[in-house]
């Protein structure tokens, strides 16, 4: 029997990389990856690559002249141009083509709570939402009027062994957060730390995810892919305290204060707090199981950021500082205890 071919437009990013790695071993699947090539020691050996840029357009195109592939998936389109290209490139040459949109895209704050593929799209706050939206009216738009063979998944916060979720952290990312916690110094909660989320580590998402490709329920239709683990942000900060054995210091801080604050060293955290992580969500996964019934959480969180800390401890490369949000934190905590005592 003929093996079913996958591209990966990128495939070693923290989702793409556990579907990679899972398909990779189904003896049905021949997986490529087109990138530039500049992580191919983290690849299998059983891994075909195409190293390019993609954003050059001509180039691909030749490295992909007289290639076919049963399932195209796009990792690292993020504006509508991006998404375009792809469509030049792989009409008429392949039965899928999967865009990974984001869950930011749903309306903040929408009318309910629960979360549907049918909630609106919609996200003032967030340029990098409305460019995911503007992706997925285009390819949608082909589907329709041409039977570009499109499917949309939309992940929320997915996470691996080699990062910790967060909701408030600095350009460098998590690292400076588990430090706080570590040094006992105060760690910034956006809000009152009781809105809900959802985390998912990305080994449970491959299983959600793979169970759409060449799935032909799934074409022309639009996923969220999340576990279905529900957790406030103090219980997901909590969490990590534990697994660090440390108590945690919770300072909680309005998200309109930290947009704000955050503005003068440019954290964007009006898209990335009041446009997705302030919010609560809770994400009703019931269209996806319809099609994917072996789609479950099978790493709880609190298993999910143990396995992340011993990795990031043990790899020193995973322990980036971050001078500049941590002296912010710390001028955001004594402005707001300055202010407490002037009142």
């Amino acid at each position: 029997m003929a093996k079913s071919k996958a591209l990966f437009i990128g495939g070693t990013g923290t989702i793409s990389s556990a579907i990679v790695r899972e398909l990779s071993q189904r003896p049905d699947w021949e997986v490529w990856l087109l990138n530039r090539g500049s992580r191919a020691a983290e690849v299998s050996s059983n891994v075909h690559q195409i190293v390019c840029d993609i954003s050059n357009e001509e180039d691909a195109r030749k490295k992909l002249a007289g290639m076919e592939f049963d399932v195209v998936n796009e990792f690292i389109g993020f504006v509508p141009e991006q998404v375009e290209r792809d469509y030049r490139l792989f009409k008429g040459k392949t039965k899928q083509y999967i865009y990974i949109s984001s869950a930011s895209a749903y309306a903040k704050p929408a009318a309910n709570y629960v979360i549907t593929e049918g909630t609106t799209l919609s996200n003032p706050h967030w340029e990098y939402s409305r460019n995911k939206i503007a992706c997925e009216e285009f390819l949608f738009k082909k589907y329709r009027e041409e039977g570009f063979p499109v499917t949309i998944v939309r992940p929320s916060h997915t996470y691996d062994e080699r990062h910790i979720p967060l909701g408030v952290h600095g350009k460098k990312g998590f690292y400076q957060v588990i430090k706080r916690m570590m040094d006992g110094k105060p760690v910034i909660i956006q809000g009152d730390g009781t809105s809900l989320w959802h985390v998912t580590f990305n080994k449970d998402f491959a299983t959600g995810y793979i169970g759409l490709m060449l799935n032909r329920h799934a074409i022309g239709e639009a996923f969220q892919i999340t576990g279905d683990e529900v957790l406030s942000w103090n219980q997901i900060y909590q969490t990590i305290a534990d697994a660090l054995g440390v108590k945690l210091n919770a300072y909680h801080v309005a998200s309109d204060y930290l947009s704000a604050a955050g503005d003068k060293l440019g954290f964007d955290f009006e898209g990335s707090l009041i446009g997705d992580k302030s919010v609560s969500v809770v994400f009703d996964n019931s269209k996806l199981k319809r099609l994917v019934p072996k789609m479950t959480t099978t790493i709880p969180f609190h298993d999910g950021v143990r396995l992340a800390l011993d990795y990031v401890m043990s790899h020193p490369e995973c322990q980036i500082l971050d001078e500049e949000f941590d002296s912010w934190c710390d001028k955001v905590i004594s402005a707001l205890e300055e202010s407490k005592k002037n009142f």
